[in-house]
């Protein structure tokens, strides 16, 4: 079924997942507008009669959630809410033959390197002029740049090569240019994201090159942070640091996700916020305690955790999925208890210092931003008191730590 863009025609496109999909979201954005499309973005408004739901397939959580959302839509389709549904993204690419079986009142399936398709099925024309443009979902001031696509890597508990295939970089110029873009629409703060940043390069120049963008992008005039997340640990490019230490507009910040610190538990596995995962066939308790102990001792500045989720087609699933799920959720729980811990006691340390903030929105009475080693919804936030303070939403301030919580730090412009 095709559908000519009318002025009656209005597409909402929901994103679940990871700030991935929000980028090929933001990029669907861009070609249906070109197209003279009426789109909106997880948008309320009752005249938006086409949805495009794009998914997310990576653990168990995740395809709940995305599934839960199309019946949503399924339903609003047969009680006339909307007229067409569309499902692409990362669980249609993975299950999209079992979908089709389930849940058939969705009028097509798309995988995630499949936009042309999607846009022909709705009439609209592939646009290669608008290759890099894009319609931001995130606030004016910061977004997301994607560097490369899939991954190499055969982690044996993910499944995201299967959904997103190999590993294929951007080429520099083509990322440099979409910066410069960025740039002239007033975004301040670029965030580099990919399934593995660190291998960026190595499939078109033969050799990493993480290093050489980031002197690329620190040199477009108008980015003054830009933020590196998705690193892998093994064989990372120790020349990064350099530019790091070189240029005031890389933050010093790096997302790296260690995934475990006992030794079986990684062997089994492989294939600085961190991730770790608890609760993957074979932990036992004193494989716990030795994650546990190593993030005690550690004391990560950010970290976050999750519950090992048993995925079919990667190795690990030939695993017998033996931790109970209670067991996993406690382990969860009480690592990230101690991070809350570990988390106040580096927030106290920081009242008295002054930190260059980068305001994303006001909330109730506070002017609400974050320091560089801070990235939006995931790490610790500063909150300024409106009614003393003033700030413009999207702008940077140097602001002085008055006080601490948790995941928050309270403080005055200076």
């Amino acid at each position: 079924m095709q559908t000519k863009p009318t002025s009656q025609n209005k597409i909402n496109i929901v994103t679940l997942g990871c700030s991935k999909n929000l980028v090929d979201s933001e990029v669907m954005m861009g070609q249906l507008k070109g197209n003279d499309f009426d789109v909106v973005h997880q948008n309320g408004a009752e005249d938006a009669n086409i949805v495009i739901v794009n998914t997310c397939g990576f653990i168990d959580n995740a395809k709940e959630e995305s599934i839960n959302t199309i019946l949503e839509y399924v339903e609003a389709k047969k009680s006339g809410s909307i007229e067409q549904l569309y499902v692409t993204g990362c669980l249609s690419e993975r299950y999209r033959d079992d979908l089709q079986k389930e849940i058939p009142e969705v009028d097509a399936y798309f995988g995630t390197m499949e936009l042309p398709f999607l846009l022909n099925t709705l009439g609209a024309d592939y646009k290669h002029e608008l290759i890099g443009e894009r319609q931001l979902t995130t606030a004016h001031h910061f977004a997301y740049v994607k560097i490369s696509e899939g991954c190499n890597r055969t982690c044996s508990f993910c499944a995201i090569p299967l959904m997103r295939g190999k590993h294929k970089s951007r080429p520099v110029e083509e990322i440099v240019n979409e910066a410069k873009a960025l740039a002239a629409k007033g975004v301040k703060e670029i965030m580099l994201i990919a399934q593995e940043l660190t291998y960026y390069g190595l499939d078109i120049y033969r050799k990493r090159r993480l290093a050489d963008l980031l002197y690329h992008l620190s040199d477009v005039e108008g980015i003054e942070w830009i933020r590196l997340h998705y690193a892998y640990p093994a064989k990372f490019p120790m020349d990064v640091l350099k530019p790091m230490q070189e240029r005031n507009n890389i933050c010093n910040y790096l997302d790296i996700p260690l995934q475990h610190a006992s030794n079986p538990m990684l062997l089994r596995m492989i294939g600085i916020r961190t991730t770790m995962m608890v609760g993957f066939p074979g932990e036992t308790d004193d494989d716990f305690q030795q994650l546990y102990d190593f993030v005690q001792d550690m004391a990560f500045e950010r970290m976050g955790a999750f519950t090992y989720s048993h995925e079919e087609g990667t190795r690990a699933h030939e695993l017998s999925d033996d931790v109970d799920d209670e067991v996993k959720q406690e382990r969860a729980a009480e690592l990230m208890e101690l991070q809350q811990q570990i988390s106040a006691e580096k927030n106290a340390a920081k009242v008295g210092q002054t930190h260059k903030v980068l305001f994303d929105r006001k909330e109730g009475d506070y002017f609400v931003g974050r320091t560089e080693h801070d990235s939006p919804e995931v790490d610790n936030e500063v909150l300024v008191d409106a009614s003393a303070n003033f700030v413009r939403i999207g702008d940077f301030a140097n602001v002085q730590i008055t006080g601490a919580e948790e995941f928050d730090l309270y403080g005055e412009v200076v």
